[in-house]
């Protein structure tokens, strides 16, 4: 898929979550009897093309960033069928209605996505392609190229097969592995840590390895070192010597090849022009035994599942990636900008099919976002709501409302700001993902 047709798509992904978001709201304000205005797609002016249906105005605006729903007596409850004259709890819904709305479309989208069917690397154990500095896996003694073959005593020929297996043993208990290295068994334990829900040991897992590279070649000239992962060529997973001629071969002469390329977790899109090329040049390689690409596919029922536990997970592990927030933001908060720039870098190395997942990954973002309790996000719309109706309908004062209303949008204009100039700052390096 070319960059432009994800930009695209990455745009009226992002649009579309935001009209969901405001319809949210819509839907549920004309549900508790509050009057809507006017409901537009895109922010005015000019105003492109209205109609009238009842007592709302339907409108279509010439700015497509956004859309907005319009209520009556928003900030004054004497108005009749206001959004300010509803008690605590009914505005305090309506508030939350665009966030959940965001939310239920990234459970949506994401078990979509883990419905699909997936292509799956497999073979005669996984290579370790790098070892995590100060993890278990380097305290084991496991180096780069060793191929690990089993994991207490059972053989694992997927990524999916070892996490598993990792995932089952008790908390704190290490876990036996069998390599292969050079020819020769080698036996050793490690004991995995917990990590963003999962328990690892700290390797890297590849499918192949560049064991050697002539300085000089088109491939260095390009960026490829010894060590290196070579998952695809122009879209085309690399697996076996076949497959790399195969991807190679597929690409006419005076043409780019595109390398998607992974070194210590990170990944690049390298590229050097095709003079007819049927193995990496200057390079040597090496591969896991018989390692295949195998189709596997969940139930819907099972990607539902998943999609909903993902989903209900997401705030215990944005809690703890807090602390990595805090130290490395540059990598940890993102805008529209680089929402975008990611998204271009995960379909380019993932495939078409990554487009599903982070559009609801988009979707979901936005939805956690406007939870913040800041005015004027619906966050802080909620902890009014909230706070009032612990107070049995008791209105905070004006002033009050108005102070936190000044402090809040001065916050959010302040991280807005530090969001756009860490994307634009990211910009020419990317997200190595």
């Amino acid at each position: 898929m070319s960059v432009p047709v994800i930009i695209v798509l990455f745009i009226v992904t992002l649009f579309v979550a935001m009209i969901l978001h405001e319809f949210g709201h819509f839907i549920t304000a004309k549900r508790t009897g509050v009057k809507v205005e006017e409901f537009g797609i895109g922010l005015p002016p000019p105003r492109l093309f209205a109609f009238r249906r009842g007592e709302t105005t339907y409108s279509l605006n010439a700015i497509p960033v956004a859309a907005f729903v319009k209520s009556a007596g928003e900030n004054d409850p004497s108005v009749p069928r206001s959004l300010a004259g509803k008690g605590p709890w009914t505005r305090l819904g309506i508030y939350a209605a665009g966030p959940v709305m965001n939310i239920f479309l990234a459970f949506v989208l994401l078990s979509a996505f883990l419905a699909l069917p997936v292509s799956v690397f497999s073979g005669d154990g996984l290579m370790v392609g790098a070892v995590v500095v100060n993890s278990s896996a380097e305290q084991a003694g496991i180096e780069p190229g060793d191929i690990i073959v089993d994991v207490n005593g059972q053989p694992v020929h997927t990524q999916g097969d070892m996490q598993n297996i990792i995932n089952s043993v008790a908390e704190g208990a290490q876990v036996t592995l069998l390599l292969l290295r050079d020819g020769q068994d080698i036996q050793t334990t490690a004991k995995p840590q917990l990590e963003q829900g999962q328990k690892v040991i700290g390797v890297y897992i590849y499918w192949n390895m560049v064991t050697q590279i002539n300085e000089g070649s088109p491939a260095y000239q390009a960026g490829v070192r010894a060590g290196d992962y070579i998952r695809a060529v122009n879209g085309q997973a690399v697996y076996d010597d076949n497959s790399m001629s195969e991807a190679l071969s597929s690409v006419a002469e005076g043409r780019a090849i595109n390398l998607v390329l992974q070194r210590d977790g990170n990944v690049t899109i390298p590229s050097f022009v095709n003079t007819g090329y049927t193995t990496l040049p200057g390079a040597q390689m090496r591969y896991v035994p018989n390692a295949r690409i195998e189709e596997q596919r969940v139930s819907v029922w099972r990607a539902l599942y998943a999609g909903g536990k993902y989903i209900i997970d997401m705030p215990v592990l944005i809690i703890r990636t807090i602390p990595q927030i805090i130290k490395t933001p540059s990598s940890a908060l993102v805008g529209p900008i680089g929402a975008g720039q990611l998204t271009v870098e995960v379909v380019r190395s993932s495939g078409a099919s990554a487009m599903l997942f982070m559009a609801s990954m988009i979707s979901l973002g936005l939805g956690i976002f406007n939870f913040f309790p800041i005015p004027p996000l619906d966050g802080g719309g909620m902890l009014v709501a909230f706070i009032e109706g612990v107070r049995r309908g008791k209105r905070i004062s004006p002033r009050t409302m108005r102070l936190a209303y000044y402090i809040g949008t001065g916050l959010l204009i302040a991280l807005i700001v530090l969001i756009f100039a860490l994307d634009i700052y990211r910009l020419p390096t990317g997200f190595g993902i």
